[in-house]
C-alpha cells in the first residue's frame, strides 16, 4: 500500500502570503489617500467652474448683474437688485452658498479696477467677481492647491471679455467659451 503525501500550504507559507498581501493594501491606502484629495479638489473646482459658467449665462439671460463673493472657507453668490441699488443674497438654490475645504488654498488675483455698480460701504455686499449681464466679467485669475507649498495646481480665469477658462492637469486647458 502506497503512502500518499498530504498536499497543501504550511502554515509558514500562508503567513508570508498574508504578510505580503498586508503591506501591498497599505501602500494602496496610502496612494489613494493622497489621490482621494486631488480628486476632491478636482471636484471643488469643477463645481465652481460651472457655476461660474452658469451665472454668467444667467446674468446674460436675466438681464442682471450676478456676483460671486469668497469668504475664508466659502463662497456665495449674490444678485443686483436695481430699484434698491444693493446687492442681495442669491434666492435660486442652485446658487446657495457652499462651504470650500479647510485644507484648500485659493490664491487669487481680481481686477478691482472695474466699475463697481455701488459705492463700496463696509456695510453692503461687494461682490469680488462681477458677471454682468452684458457678457463680460471681472478679469480674475484664482488658483487652487491642496497647501500654500504646492504651486496651484487648477487654475480657473478670465480676462474680462473671452469667458471663463479652467486649466485642469488631468485633461489639459478647457477652453470652453461662454
Amino acid at each position: 500500500m502506497e503512502l500518499r503525501r498530504a498536499s497543501g500550504f504550511t502554515l509558514i507559507e500562508i503567513l508570508v502570503v498574508l504578510v505580503i498581501v498586508g503591506l501591498l493594501a497599505s501602500l494602496a491606502v496610502v496612494n489613494l489617500s493622497g489621490g482621494a484629495r486631488q480628486q476632491e479638489v478636482q471636484n471643488v473646482v469643477r463645481d465652481l467652474y460651472l457655476l461660474m459658467q452658469t451665472a454668467s449665462e444667467q446674468a446674460i439671460f436675466n438681464n442682471q448683474e450676478i456676483g460671486l463673493v469668497f469668504e475664508e472657507t466659502s463662497y456665495r453668490f449674490v444678485v443686483f437688485d436695481d430699484a434698491e441699488r444693493a446687492w442681495q443674497l442669491q434666492p435660486d438654490r442652485l446658487f446657495r452658498p457652499r462651504s470650500l475645504p479647510e485644507w484648500l488654498v485659493v490664491a487669487s488675483i481680481i481686477d478691482n479696477d472695474m466699475p463697481r455698480l455701488t459705492d463700496k460701504d463696509e456695510d453692503e455686499i461687494q461682490p469680488d467677481i462681477v458677471f454682468f449681464s452684458s457678457g463680460e466679467v471681472t478679469p480674475f485669475e484664482l488658483g487652487f492647491s491642496t497647501s500654500d507649498r504646492i504651486p496651484a495646481v487648477h487654475v480657473i480665469e478670465s480676462e474680462g471679455f473671452n469667458g471663463i477658462h479652467w486649466q485642469n492637469p488631468s485633461n489639459g486647458p478647457d477652453k470652453a467659451v461662454l
